[in-house]
């Protein structure tokens, strides 16, 4: 059986077993069974009695696995980078000179992204040297995939200043995304919508909406809206004051 004085360095060993200590530094099968009983029985009187042991073991793992998956994304960047960065497709918004790139992966009909939309325009705004890339992402059905299809016809038929207002336009719209909707999208933006309707299931488009689903696929961004920024990749909704804090953290690296 254990004895009082053997207790606290094996439950210290259990404990850090799996953090700190070298895989065979404990081996609980050399114990007898009454011992092995035994010690189970104070491991969980001791866990019982400090939980917070659990919360900060977990809080340990989460660190590792955060900082495993950031060094990750590194590498997934830096493999990507011209992909990511200067694909010599998607549209270049806010200071094309700009010292830092921030790259959004987007679908038109997503409420975050709607959100997003404000925040990096009050972004780019505030800061005026920021290079702003557009990556046309739709994964929320049919509605999604007739709108990324649209503007990137306006793009390629009218213009990067064109595609710019078209943008900001299905990225406010109401309703639902039909012909009629887009080609009112169209008028107002001073454009002629039948040749931007005929262009929008040309082979470009449809191959440009291919690799920004693979691209994405690779950087592990399975939803929107999800940015890539220096050599961080962000997947989800970031407040303005967040992404302010993270352009920072970029320049001062």
């Amino acid at each position: 059986m254990l004895t009082t004085a053997l207790r606290p360095a094996l439950t210290g060993l259990a404990l850090c077993a799996s953090l700190a200590a070298p895989a065979a530094a404990f081996d609980m099968q050399a114990m007898t069974p009454d011992e092995r009983t035994a010690f189970r029985a104070e491991i969980r009187a001791y866990l019982l009695d400090n939980p917070e042991v659990l919360m900060e073991a977990i809080g340990v793992l989460e660190a590792r696995e955060q900082a495993a998956q950031a060094a990750g994304d590194r590498d997934l960047i830096a493999s990507l980078s011209d992909e990511i960065f200067a694909d010599g497709r998607s549209w270049v918004g806010g200071n094309p000179d700009g010292d830092v790139t921030l790259v959004e992966f987007m679908d038109y009909r997503c409420s975050y992204c709607r959100r997003a939309h404000e925040d990096v325009t009050e972004l780019l705004d505030r800061d005026g040297d920021i290079r702003f890339v557009v990556k046309e992402f739709p994964i929320l059905g049919p509605d999604s995939l007739l709108a990324s299809r649209f503007a990137i016809a306006v793009r390629n038929t009218a213009g990067a200043d064109a595609y710019g207002t078209v943008h900001d336009a299905l990225m406010t719209m109401r309703g639902n995304v039909t012909e009629d909707s887009l080609t009112r999208i169209a008028r107002d933006a001073g454009l002629d919508p039948e040749p931007i309707l005929a262009a929008m299931d040309a082979p470009d488009v449809v191959a440009e909406l291919q690799a920004n689903r693979a691209l994405a696929e690779r950087l592990g961004i399975n939803g929107t809206p999800g940015f890539v920024l220096g050599d961080e990749i962000l997947r989800g909704y970031l407040p303005l004051a967040q992404m302010q804090e993270r352009v920072a953290q970029v320049r001062a690296d």
